[in-house]
């Protein structure tokens, strides 16, 4: 499907294409230099920590919202299971796991989303394969992440719980968390967007957390790109609201953020802890850090 054409203006204007050189995969990624991670760094003061992650288990969010994605299903390939056969020996547990890579909490590699016959920075779509997936822009770029981390606490700001299911996120909303926050945002920032939808997911329902949700609008996209964040993450299954404002421009921000900006981006991040802890200390920023697992040609990649 392609972009209605006020879209595909949009993406041209927002373009990150040959900003970092015509061989360029990391995208926003650049934006999180040596002078991003120190101020991340310099945000650390109690010693205290909160994954953002969700457990990887049957339990993950997988419903049949994406055809073929299941919840990771780990089984053992060994148990107590000497070398040598003698008892008293050395005896080892092992296992394995099989999961979609966007089974929980994760980033989306760039090469995630295609339109037009391109990925990310002009790139062919024929980079993808079957055989080796992602040759360009794939998970096995996404660096490990340290930068200043803002939560952007939407409910809060707006005096709700949480953000109803299909609800479009506005540029307005995004001002006015930032304006709760207390903060002034500055290029290689990483983002956290908080709707409240995680609530659905802790409270057992996990088919409604799957499904219809609030996120993003379209409207957003030139405020994501004037700000120059390093990243975005939110607590939704889709990231960008859902039913779409306008189903002629489907999975429109997966597009221009992915394609187009080289946006990193990421979902299902569980933010009910953080904006707690945020809260009761008054303050909204802090040391994030991720580390995408670098599996070699994936379209997205697991994240703790």
């Amino acid at each position: 499907m392609a972009l209605p054409a006020e879209l595909a203006e949009l993406a041209a204007e927002v373009s990150n294409w040959g900003r970092w050189g015509e061989r360029d995969e990391r995208g926003t990624q650049n934006l999180i230099d040596a002078d991003a991670t120190r101020r991340g760094v310099a945000l650390v003061q109690e010693g205290t920590h909160r994954t953002l992650a969700l457990p990887l288990d049957q339990t993950a969010p997988q419903q049949g919202g994406a055809p073929g994605r299941i919840a990771p299903l780990r089984t053992m390939l060994s148990i107590n299971q000497t070398y040598t056969g003698q008892d008293g020996d050395a005896a080892f547990n092992d296992d394995t796991v099989t999961m979609a890579m966007s089974a929980g909490t994760h980033i989306d590699a760039l090469a995630h989303v295609t339109y037009g016959g391109c990925i990310y920075n002009g790139f062919p779509d024929t980079k993808v394969t079957a055989h080796a997936g992602a040759t360009k822009c794939g998970a096995d770029k996404i660096d490990p992440i340290m930068a200043r981390g803002v939560l952007l606490d939407l409910p809060a700001a707006m005096g709700l719980e949480r953000l109803e299911p299909g609800y479009a996120v506005t540029p307005e909303d995004l001002d006015a968390a930032v304006e709760h926050a207390k903060v002034t945002l500055v290029p290689g920032d990483v983002v956290l967007v908080r709707t409240g939808h995680m609530q659905l997911f802790h409270g057992g329902d996990t088919w409604g957390y799957n499904h219809d949700c609030p996120g993003l609008s379209t409207k957003t996209i030139s405020w994501v790109r004037q700000h120059d964040l390093g990243a975005v993450f939110d607590d939704t299954y889709v990231f960008e609201v859902w039913p779409p404002e306008d189903w002629a421009a489907m999975m429109a921000v997966h597009m221009i953020h992915l394609r187009d900006m080289g946006q990193i981006q990421g979902q299902n991040f569980d933010l009910e802890g953080l904006a707690t802890d945020c809260a009761d200390r008054g303050r909204y920023e802090f040391c994030f850090t991720a580390v995408p697992e670098p599996f070699t040609g994936g379209c997205s990649a697991p994240v703790a």
